[in-house]
């Protein structure tokens, strides 16, 4: 029989395979995307899964607007650009999306180990099918 996955192992399967799913559904036939806070552009094995709100929020962890194509100079070393992430939210989701996600990241959200297991399906198929 199989061993059962950690809640860390799974919590890391989820990252990885959405992470995979934000950067690949915005790029293009060639596999290039674009960082939506500096406007540079690479392959997206090149590029991170920004996060609006911080990965600590559960919550908006898997959020698919929360969470958008960063290059790591924004992402890590200009720790996210938030300011310029929220003008490319409210231009793109419209006005008060930022404020949503704010208020979304507050919430208390417990997944279980099933909820983590279907989450990895559901964005393995995604990603299958583009």
């Amino acid at each position: 029989m199989a061993k059962k996955s950690t809640r860390s192992k799974l919590v890391q399967k989820a990252d990885k395979i959405f992470s995979e799913y934000i950067r690949r559904r915005n790029a293009d036939i060639f596999g290039t995307a674009e960082c939506v806070t500096c406007g540079k552009k690479d392959h997206w094995k090149q590029l991170q899964c920004g996060h609006f709100q911080s990965r600590k929020h559960y919550a908006t962890r898997w959020d698919e607007i929360n969470c958008q194509v960063q290059c790591s100079g924004c992402n890590v070393f200009r720790y996210g650009e938030q300011y310029k992430f929220s003008l490319f939210l409210e231009k793109e989701y419209g006005a008060g999306t930022s404020d949503e996600l704010v208020q979304k990241a507050s919430g208390i959200v417990k997944l279980s180990n099933f909820d983590l297991e279907y989450l990895i399906l559901h964005y393995k198929n995604l990603v299958s099918n583009l």
